[in-house]
């Protein structure tokens, strides 16, 4: 199998690792951070926004991680240089992942306790920064989890929605080398999601993969039926990905079972394509989805397939995609919250270090940090390894 389709070959078995940068975050050094020490770790898809500068950083991060292969071997990880998927997030209206928080920091009273600085995931909010002498929410760094608006004690924070604009966004899947593309929708959204389909549909041939993130709501599986109906037929992979609880990984184990649900809930459905968690994922769900029967080996997913063919089609008939791709379990879980909130020691330790070149300072990357960058990989891998290992046994 080459390179190319490696990611692929994953979700076939089951272990289909995705790493979620987050649709509205663009704090570049993060982005290029986190690529690297996933792909070091074995991720098959990295999801970023699209945004070109992002997209830049996140190829660097893997051209770099490629050149690493070897050192990674050594170590023990069992990496091969083969580079995952790289994915950019669109959506057809209103979605809390294409929104940043903002606040006037001059409204906040002096004595406010600033629990939206506490509670912030990705450390977004500062006040009187040392670096820069900046208060409020650092663009760059929110990605719209929402978790500081109801905590405000003077309900001053706010947040501003954007959407995608497909006809800026279509000559980046064809310039820039994106892999796939994912669309983040909701029930009833038939309409828009055409809208959206048909300005990025002359160039979808290209992508190796599509998958659609949909939260639950009355009539969602009649909902993605009318999805598939409308895409197809389709050349690339699919992937419907559950998302159960947006952006909570990192609050708590029992986050993920909302998603495990949506999980089931999907693949009752019986749609072609795989079935791929997020929203609310952690270190609990593989461990879950085990225990629920939820995750299979890779010969129990081929035979289901052909018995599925053979009975729809007839002993000597060829296995169409649909069948191939059509699964009876849990392909693959996508982690975003978490697995950048698991990196974060590392990354703000990263951060608060400096090169100084010809007098002109900037901040340390990674892989100038051998110590940190193992590190990361090492708590990467910790993470990737929990669905890559339950191959083996």
């Amino acid at each position: 199998m080459t390179d190319l389709f490696a990611p692929l070959q994953s979700l076939k078995q089951g272990d289909w690792f995705k790493l979620i940068c987050g649709a509205s975050f663009q704090h570049l050094p993060a982005v290029r951070s986190l690529t690297l020490a996933y792909t070091l770790a074995g991720a098959d898809c990295i999801d970023v926004a699209a945004d070109p500068a992002v997209i830049a950083v996140a190829q660097a991060g893997l051209l770099v991680a490629k050149s690493l292969a070897k050192d990674a071997q050594k170590r023990g990880f069992d990496y091969q240089g083969n580079s995952p998927f790289l994915m950019v997030s669109l959506n057809d209206g209103e979605d809390p992942h294409f929104r940043k928080a903002e606040f006037n920091p001059t409204e906040c009273p002096t004595n406010c306790s600033r629990p939206c600085e506490r509670i912030c995931p990705a450390q977004a909010i500062v006040f009187n920064s040392t670096k820069e002498d900046f208060s409020g929410v650092v663009s760059e760094k929110c990605y719209g989890c929402g978790r500081c608006i109801p905590i405000c004690p003077y309900d001053i924070i706010y947040t501003n929605s954007y959407m995608s604009t497909p006809g800026a966004i279509a000559p980046l899947v064809m310039s820039t080398g994106v892999d796939a593309v994912e669309i983040h929708t909701k029930v009833g959204r038939l309409a828009e999601f055409e809208q959206l389909w048909q300005a990025i549909s002359p160039w979808a041939d290209q992508l190796k993969l599509l998958a659609i993130s949909c939260p639950d709501g009355e009539g969602m599986t009649d909902y993605l039926r009318a999805i598939y109906d409308l895409i197809a037929p389709l050349k690339s992979a699919l992937i419907w990905q559950t998302d159960g609880r947006s952006m909570s990984g990192d609050i708590g184990d029992g986050t993920t079972i909302a998603t495990v649900k949506l999980g089931q809930k999907v693949l009752a459905a019986k749609l072609p394509g795989y079935v791929q968690l997020a929203g609310g994922t952690n270190s609990y769900t593989v461990a879950k989805l085990k225990a629920m029967g939820l995750l299979n080996s890779a010969e129990f997913r081929v035979m289901s397939a052909e018995k599925d063919c053979i009975t729809q089609h007839g002993l000597n008939a060829p296995l169409p995609l649909t069948a191939l791709s059509t699964q009876h379990s849990i392909s693959g879980v996508a982690y975003g919250s978490y697995a950048r909130v698991l990196l974060s020691p590392i990354l703000e330790q990263l951060e608060n270090k400096e090169v100084s070149n010809t007098n002109v300072k900037a901040n340390l990357r990674l892989e100038e940090d051998e110590v940190l960058l193992w590190q990361a990989v090492e708590l990467a891998h910790s993470l990737v390894s929990q669905i890559k290992s339950q191959q083996e046994h």
